[in-house]
């Protein structure tokens, strides 16, 4: 037998009527109006730290503590689950937006949140 060096060599292996499978999609998860749910990502600026606010959730408290758990292991940081909302510690949109993404909820990732452009809760404006 010869040393595969390439692609092509390893393609030759396979039988002619081989075909790639697709890895299966998850499906949309349901709300409870049966629609699909539409999670909300946006970071925010609480006390100085940035945080990514995850909110839209129809869940049931345990399913959420579940995905907040996951998703504290997936980003390496904190996190707490508030009223159908999730507040993770630290810019983390993207990967929150592929894990929500493969456990099929629709996702509308704005990156930033009303409270991160210079103004503090109160409206003020604050010091640079």
């Amino acid at each position: 037998m010869s040393k595969l060096s390439s692609l092509a060599d390893l393609a030759a292996l396979l039988p002619n009527d081989y075909t790639a499978e697709k890895a299966p999609q998850a499906a949309s998860k349901l709300g409870y109006d049966g629609k699909a749910q539409h999670v909300r990502i946006v970071t925010e600026k609480r006390k100085n730290k940035t945080v990514t606010m995850v909110s839209g959730f129809q869940s049931n408290p345990q399913e959420l503590e579940s995905i907040v758990a996951d998703i504290k292991k997936q980003c390496g940081t904190g996190g707490r689950m508030l009223d159908n909302a999730l507040e993770i510690q630290g810019d983390h949109v993207s990967k929150i937006t592929a894990f929500l993404e493969k456990k099929g909820f629709s996702i509308q990732a704005n990156g930033k949140g009303q409270s991160s452009k210079g103004q503090s809760s109160k409206g003020q404006q604050t010091k640079r």
